[in-house]
């Protein structure tokens, strides 16, 4: 929980709605899933779901199944979709804060003393939602150890 007066790094609500949307579409193991189906499983608008989808089908992530029976299924094995490819397709990008020196030249970028502690910044969050996989998300994996994410991205 975060105190009264202070701000968190932001993972954008479609962020977060396309990794509940595919770790869902994970656990079907196979099976189409129609987005109405989530969306009342997890509580969220078909209409904003169905956007969602439409921007992890274009990003690869997800294939479209139209006519009756229809639905969504993974393009590839969950293993071999990671956290951050379903956040860089929802919102965009994972960077930590709007600056100029992390995505463009900057023209400050050689006398700002905050570009090297963002782009740090930057590297560690890339490092860590690039190291996390679906199956994990959706906790698919059948070894034994469980669904420690923060182990599993600290070894990517």
């Amino acid at each position: 929980m975060i105190e009264k007066g202070l701000s968190a790094m932001l993972i954008t609500t479609k962020g977060r709605y396309a990794l509940r949307l595919m770790i869902f579409i994970a656990r079907a193991r196979g099976q189409k899933v129609p987005v109405r189906r989530v969306s009342e499983a997890e509580g969220l608008s078909s209409k904003y779901l169905e956007q969602l989808a439409h921007a992890l089908v274009k990003a690869g992530l997800l294939v479209s199944v139209r006519g009756y029976g229809g639905g969504y299924l993974l393009a590839r094995d969950p293993a071999a979709i990671r956290a951050g490819d379903v956040l860089r397709a929802a919102q965009g990008s994972t960077l930590p804060v709007n600056c100029a020196g992390l995505s463009d030249a900057c023209p400050r970028e050689n006398v700002c003393s905050t570009v090297a502690f963002w782009t740090g910044l930057d590297r560690v969050i890339e490092d860590y939602v690039d190291g996390v996989n679906l199956a994990q998300l959706a906790d698919l994996d059948d070894d034994d150890e469980g669904s420690d994410l923060g182990a599993s991205a600290a070894r990517a």
